[in-house]
């Protein structure tokens, strides 16, 4: 089918189904069912075995009658990570539900003491009978109070280097042995959380991959978690859901506060708008290289340049809102939107990989630095020294 007749076809399926007002759960019933949720995968998958130009002018109709549910195959962390490394059953068990959002999910990557070095992460899984039992920490866990499952990576092997001995899991959430705490942010929110696991279980059907082939699955979330992250812009706000300096309108932001012809100001908006450009581009690129199974390096550019991009929105709207920027309140929307993306932007600089892990992993993978020594890279775990 070319292109013309393929947007002929979703434009009339739009147009004889589409309606704002329909209940939510029932269109993305239908577009599921249909293939229009994740065009690129397979049919056996929900999919249409599109090829990447078919598949983007499927989600530029749905985009032209501003129609949800299109396009999962590149921003649905969880159902492309089960795809690629999920058994058949777990597949068969979790993908629709996740392409309908019937199923609420989080990350239990991080720890107190395995933040920027993950593979170095304490959390254990033993084996009990048909399931895991799972001991340890984690922190900076977004959603986790309404998470249903979390995707955990845990050490299942100390006898191992470490990055061979962990393993990947889907953990339900709603069980005896796990604890959320809220942790508050500099905003007044407490969009993260951390978990404590207390000898919690996780069924051994519920792994992804192999055991001790965690590190590998983790890179293929992370990719698709970057690829996310580099497109939505979104940050962590739900109260601000356009005051992390996605949607912002800088020109119409410089025009009310009379700034407009001011030089400077002119010049920060356009070098803004130039990122915003380079961003998607980025984007795009990382894209188009990320296949199923597979990582992008290419995500940590677009991941990198958005935190840069949102701290750099935060700053122009404090220089154009002036001495209203440290105000907060209904009182005062322009300063409290600018102080809220100024202190907002330092979320992206963590969350999903550190700014300074993005740049080693540009370096090492992109650029083909040499990397950093690691004097404990072939020393199974059980035996590297230990921080007090």
């Amino acid at each position: 089918m070319n292109i013309d007749t393929l947007r002929s076809e979703v434009r009339q399926w739009l147009a004889d189904r589409w309606d704002p007002a329909a209940d939510r759960a029932e269109w993305l019933a239908a577009v599921v069912d249909h293939g229009y949720a994740v065009p690129r995968w397979p049919r056996e998958d929900f999919g249409l075995g599109l090829d990447e130009e078919s598949a983007d002018a499927v989600e530029a109709e749905f985009r032209r009658v501003g129609a949800p549910g299109s396009g999962q195959d590149r921003t649905n962390l969880w159902a492309n990570t089960v795809l690629a490394y999920g058994s058949a059953e777990m597949r068969q068990r979790f993908i629709r539900p996740l392409l309908l959002g019937e199923i609420r999910m989080c990350l239990l990557y991080s720890e107190p003491g395995a933040g920027s070095d993950l593979a170095g992460l304490r959390t254990t899984a033993v084996p009990d009978g048909d399931s895991y039992r799972v001991n340890g920490q984690k922190v900076w866990t977004s959603n986790a109070a309404e998470a249903d499952y979390g995707m955990l990576i845990a050490r299942t092997d100390p006898e191992v280097p470490k990055h061979r001995g962990i393993s990947f899991f889907f953990l339900p959430m709603d069980q005896p042995g796990v604890t959320v705490r809220p942790l508050r942010q500099m905003t007044g929110e407490a969009h993260f959380n951390e978990v404590f696991l207390s000898d919690a279980r996780v069924p051994a059907a519920n792994m992804l991959g192999e055991p001790g082939q965690g590190w590998r699955v983790l890179q293929t979330a992370l990719a698709y978690e970057r690829v996310v992250l580099a497109e939505s812009n979104r940050g962590a706000s739900t109260r601000h859901a356009k005051k992390d300096g996605g949607d912002v309108d800088l020109i119409e932001l410089a025009r009310r506060h009379g700034r407009l012809d001011d030089p400077l100001v002119r010049q920060d908006i356009a070098r803004v708008l130039t990122l915003r450009a380079a961003n998607r581009w980025n984007n795009q690129r990382a894209q188009a290289e990320l296949e199923q199974g597979t990582s992008s390096s290419l995500a940590s550019l677009g991941k990198l340049l958005m935190s840069r991009l949102l701290h750099e929105t935060g700053r122009v709207q404090t220089a154009i809102v002036g001495p209203e920027a440290m105000l907060e309140g209904a009182g005062h929307p322009d300063g409290d939107d600018a102080n809220f993306a100024a202190m907002n932007a330092y979320f992206t600089s963590i969350g999903g990989g550190t700014d300074q892990i993005q740049r080693n992993i540009i370096g090492e993978r992109i650029l083909r630095l040499p990397k950093e020594p690691d004097q404990f890279k072939d020393v199974p775990f059980r035996e590297i020294p230990k921080s007090s």
